[in-house]
């Protein structure tokens, strides 16, 4: 029976590698010489540091450009709340997503059962698993997944006929 997997998974070495480059390009810019602007990534959190609650904002642009251009997406990024260190110091969380929360997975799966197509959805984890008889009545989830649930970099693998 033809199937596929809804799933919301970054391109984790792509990130590491846009984290990498942001860091960079903070060392070298002549507006951050002096500051405590930093960036770094530990398993699946970023952390941004930096003088004033304005640098932190200069550093995620600087970090939104960087995945931009390696295709990840930046609805995968969660920012925390910027919290005050040592000093005059500001440092932010920014968690990378991972994975369909149950919440979303449900909305997923209620979509599918109200759109009258002949699939079924079951939550399998932290992905939903489409099946159907038909390839095309998959398509049309698909679509259907992408238009209505746009908040979530979605994406569908483990495509089988």
């Amino acid at each position: 029976m033809p199937s596929f997997d809804t799933v919301c998974e970054p391109n984790l070495p792509e990130v590491k590698n846009a984290v990498e480059n942001t860091a960079k390009e903070i060392g070298t810019r002549f507006d951050f010489k002096g500051t405590a602007a930093s960036v770094e990534l530990k398993e699946k959190e970023i952390t941004l540091v930096g003088d004033a609650e304005f640098q932190l904002v200069q550093v995620e642009d600087i970090l939104r450009n960087k995945l931009t251009k390696r295709s990840v997406d930046v609805r995968f990024l969660d920012k925390g709340d910027v919290q005050k260190i040592g000093g005059d110091k500001v440092k932010q969380v920014i968690k990378v997503k991972s994975g369909i929360e149950s919440e979303t997975a449900k909305k997923i799966q209620r979509l599918i059962k109200d759109s009258k197509l002949k699939v079924q959805a079951a939550i399998q984890g932290d992905a939903v698993r489409v099946t159907g008889a038909k390839r095309d009545d998959l398509q049309a989830a698909m679509a259907l997944i992408k238009k209505d649930v746009p908040d979530m970099p979605l994406s569908f693998n483990n495509f089988r006929d």
